[in-house]
């Protein structure tokens, strides 16, 4: 894959940048999916995708450089995760032939049915928080991040993500309870 190069000036200032903080950004990636060479790859990905949002122009300073960063990198592990599951789930259905009558008793259909169903409720809920209520669920719950790693990721303080998980537990209690659902 050929890679367009940037102006100088971006060129010095993304090496800066990738200097100061690819340590950080490396560990944050390996922390999430514990293998070297996948985080080298989605390391490598999102400095390309840091680069050509820079070369495009449509950056905006809003925020800090390293959270945007961080932003990017969480958004691309949370790809890969997407994949690797895809690709079990796909796997595993080809293996169903040689368990089909082969029973489980961890995991009966009515089982599965039900916490299938309860998973479709839990996202339906979810859905209905703000989207930055949203985002803090996702990233404590399903992939297991500390609140410093939210709050870094998410550009704000700690205060404010443990907060936002306060809420959006409060709101999702309010949302439950208004449609008919027990916790």
């Amino acid at each position: 894959m050929e890679i367009k190069t940037i102006p100088a000036t971006n060129d010095e200032v993304l090496e800066t940048y990738i200097t100061r903080h690819s340590q950080k950004i490396y560990n944050f990636i390996f922390s999430k999916v514990m293998d070297k060479n996948t985080t080298e790859d989605i390391f490598q990905d999102t400095f390309i995708k840091v680069a050509h949002t820079l070369k495009k122009g449509d950056y905006s300073e809003e925020g800090k450089f390293l959270s945007w960063v961080m932003r990017i990198a969480h958004n691309l592990v949370i790809d890969y995760f997407r994949q690797t599951q895809r690709k079990r789930i796909f796997r595993n259905s080809e293996d169903l032939g040689a368990l089909y009558g082969v029973e489980d008793s961890s995991m009966n259909a009515e089982k599965f049915l039900i916490m299938q169903q309860t998973e479709r409720c839990v996202k339906k809920l979810i859905a209905q928080l703000p989207p930055d209520q949203q985002d803090v669920v996702i990233m404590r719950i399903y992939r297991e991040m500390t609140f410093k790693e939210i709050s870094e990721v998410m550009g704000v303080n700690i205060n404010t993500s443990l907060g936002r998980m306060r809420y959006a537990l409060t709101n999702l209690r309010k949302i439950a309870k208004q449609n008919n659902i027990s916790i």
